[in-house]
């Protein structure tokens, strides 16, 4: 085998992990970025929602935590407690006011690493008209090309955090819904240039693609 070949089979082996290095920006997944929370109902369970359809950028470098920079935008509308009218009572005037807050907003401000797959992000959470600064505990659950088709590299993370709903002036009905808000975040980003790169293959997959396996990631 000749130096050449050589070569560029060290330099294939080594492509996902250079792609992996360095400040990239992401741009988050809103089909695989959901947003849980979990509050009290008159202390006999804990009501559980979930929130879809989540977007925002990423700037992060795993070597770095410190620098990265977080911006995401979370649509109320799409709130789901699993039934249409409790979804509608959430969205009213009385508590998250939808019609005239249709958006959560969180814009990080620092970042504390812990070690490579953990840190503590503290940032601004726009809410119900207020602004308020949060911790998120945040873990890095990967970093790697995804296995389902384009095969775009991917960034997996975790985050957790408890917020007071009164904080933000939702304060209705205490006697039927608790103060203190557990979120859990589930997000999944892809690098801004890749998204571009494969916009084709996503909009239009070939057939052989979508015979073997779905376009999709489930």
């Amino acid at each position: 085998m000749s130096l050449h070949c050589l070569g560029g089979l060290l330099w294939l082996a080594l492509a996902p992990a250079a792609s992996a290095a360095g400040l990239t920006q992401y741009r988050l997944d809103p089909v695989h970025t959901r947003v849980m929370f979990a509050v009290s109902h008159a202390g006999f369970s804990q009501a559980i929602g979930t929130v879809s359809g989540s977007t925002g950028t990423l700037q992060f470098d795993p070597a770095d935590w410190s620098s990265a920079k977080l911006e995401v935008s979370v649509p109320l509308a799409r709130i789901d407690l699993g039934d249409a009218e409790w979804n509608q009572a959430v969205q009213g005037r009385k508590l998250l006011y939808v019609d005239t807050y249709p958006e959560a907003t969180f814009t990080s401000t620092r970042i504390e690493p812990i070690d490579a797959h953990h840190a503590t992000v503290f940032g601004t959470l726009r809410l119900h008209g207020a602004a308020k600064e949060i911790r998120l505990d945040v873990k890095l659950n990967q970093l790697k090309r995804h296995p389902m088709p384009p095969f775009r590299e991917t960034a997996g993370f975790s985050a957790t955090t408890t917020i007071s709903r009164k904080a933000f002036g939702i304060d209705a009905w205490p006697a039927v819904i608790g103060d203190s808000v557990e979120l859990r975040i589930e997000a999944e980003a892809q690098p801004i240039a890749s998204n571009a790169r494969d916009g084709a293959v996503d909009a239009v997959p070939s057939q052989t693609s979508a015979t073997q396996e779905p376009a999709s990631t489930p």
